[in-house]
């Protein structure tokens, strides 16, 4: 998982296992930031999340799942800029070490994201 900010650069990241749900690793990602919106696809509309993002004055720029009962609004035009983050993955997977990942440890791999992610910001 992945925050970055308006220009797309990386701010911070978590690995996460596989079997988890993207939820899980929002609140490592926020915490101790200030910011006055989160941008997140259906995966991130939980309850706890939009309370969490309520308590901080943050709008939660989030599309309601299809189950929910009923629907949250959100603001559309500010949901397009989601695809910061998406072109952010695209260009980090432009390296083929990180697309495939060469390295077997958690921590090799979180360096060379970093790096990477540095690399990509000083373009």
């Amino acid at each position: 998982m992945a925050l970055v900010d308006a220009l797309g650069n990386l701010v911070r990241f978590v690995l996460l296992p596989g079997q988890r749900h993207d939820s899980i690793g929002v609140e490592p990602l926020i915490t101790g930031l200030d910011f006055a919106a989160l941008i997140g696809d259906k995966a991130f509309d939980n309850n706890w999340l939009r309370a969490n993002l309520n308590e901080r004055s943050a709008a939660a720029v989030i599309p309601s799942k299809a189950d929910r009962a009923g629907r949250i609004p959100h603001d559309a035009e500010m949901y397009k800029w989601r695809h910061l983050v998406e072109n952010f993955f695209c260009s980090l997977k432009a390296f083929r070490r990180i697309a495939t990942r060469y390295e077997k440890t958690d921590a090799c791999f979180a360096g060379f994201v970093n790096l990477v992610a540095s690399f990509l910001a000083s373009r």
